[in-house]
Formats: C-alpha cells, sequence, structure tokens
C-alpha cells in the first residue's frame, strides 16, 4: 500500500472519528439540557407542593393520602372514558360548525318571513283582532255563551242556507241594488204611475218573489 492510499484512509478515519465525537457531544449536551430541565421541574414541583402544603393548613383542609391515591387510581381507570369523552366533544365541535350556517340561514329566512307578514298587515290584523275580541268579552256574558251554544245548530243550518249560490247570488243583488237606489235621485211617485210600474213585467216578477217569499216565510 503506497502512501498516499494510506493518508486517504487516516483522513476518511479521522472524519468519522469526529463525527463519532460531535455525536457525543451534541448527546452529552442534550443530556445536560433534560438534567437542567429535570432540575428545574423539581424545583418548581417542589414550590409548588410546599405552597399548596401551607394553603392546605392555613384552611385547615386535611388530605387522606389514601383518598387521593384512590381518585388517582380512577382517572386511571377512567383514561379512556376521558378519550371517548374528548372524541365526543370534537364531533359535537364539528357538528356546531356545520350546523351553524343552516341555523343562520334558517334565522335569516324566518326574519324575512316576519318581515313579508308586517308588510302585508298580519301583524296589525293580529292587534286589531285582540281589540275586537277584548270588546266581545267585555259584552257578552257566560250566560250569552250559554244561550249561543244552545242555538249553535240552528245558527249554523242558517249559515249553510247563506253558503248556497243562489242566496249568495241574491244578497249581492240585494246589496247592489240598494247601493244603486242610495246614490240616484228617487223621484215622487203618485198612485196612478205605481200603478202603471206595478204592471211592468219586473215589477210583477218582484211582487210575485216577495209574496212567495212571506208565504214560505210564514210556514216556517
Amino acid at each position: 500500500m503506497d502512501d498516499k492510499a494510506l493518508q486517504v484512509q487516516i483522513s476518511e478515519l479521522n472524519a468519522k472519528v469526529d463525527l463519532l465525537l460531535e455525536h457525543v457531544n451534541e448527546q452529552r449536551l442534550k443530556t445536560n439540557q433534560l438534567e437542567d430541565l429535570v432540575s428545574d421541574i423539581s424545583i418548581v414541583g417542589k414550590d409548588v407542593y410546599d405552597t399548596a402544603v401551607v394553603e392546605l393548613e392555613n384552611r385547615q383542609v386535611e388530605l387522606d393520602p389514601e383518598q387521593l391515591k384512590g381518585m388517582g387510581l380512577r382517572l386511571l381507570r377512567n383514561i379512556g372514558n376521558f378519550r371517548d369523552l374528548l372524541i365526543t366533544f370534537e364531533s359535537m365541535a364539528d357538528l356546531v360548525k356545520d350546523v351553524t350556517p343552516i341555523v343562520n340561514e334558517t334565522i335569516m329566512d324566518f326574519t324575512d318571513k316576519l318581515d313579508e307578514f308586517d308588510r302585508k298587515g298580519y301583524f296589525e290584523f293580529l292587534r286589531e283582532s285582540g281589540n275586537v275580541l277584548d270588546k266581545v268579552i267585555t259584552k257578552v256574558s257566560v250566560e250569552d255563551l250559554k244561550q249561543l251554544g244552545e242555538n249553535v245548530e240552528p245558527m249554523l243550518e242558517m249559515l249553510k242556507a247563506l253558503g248556497r249560490p243562489e242566496v249568495i247570488q241574491g244578497m249581492k243583488n240585494a246589496t247592489q241594488a240598494l247601493a244603486e237606489t242610495s246614490n240616484q235621485k228617487v223621484p215622487e211617485v203618485s198612485v196612478f204611475r205605481m200603478m202603471r210600474e206595478l204592471n211592468k213585467p219586473e215589477m210583477k216578477k218582484a211582487l210575485g218573489f216577495m209574496v212567495t217569499f212571506m208565504k214560505n216565510f210564514s210556514t216556517q
């Protein structure tokens, strides 16, 4: 082996030794840092323990070591339950994140619908309905309600009759005729003119209707 090859091997060996020494130095530094951390934690822990002991003595609180031991064992036995509880909380948090936009949209839709009802006068109608109901309550006694209950059936029959198309049309014609007559200037009619008017077909039909109506009314 020539001197050049030997020199190369020596250089490689020195490089490896340097790497090994560097690694050993890093491990030593880490060990020293860990020892310092443990020392600091021990000091802090001792201070916390001493402070806790003093506070407990000042407040006359006695701790049973057996109870503390039992509580510690229970905590250790329920680590799985705590883990499941945390998972549940995480799931609930995710659910809240997913549901929040839907809830916000629902609230906005509900608010818009309330605004629409207000613009259409629904709430004003309800307020006025409440006023009407108050007036009815103050004017109608319990005895009146009893009498109303006894006459519900004939009133329902009357409402059913009023709901018939021919009755509704007749009431409509009557109201229109009354409105038109009220707007017209009604002339004075003599007996002879009234006789002539009664001979007209429409008057005969009206008289026939009145006679038939009175006959039916008297037979009820």
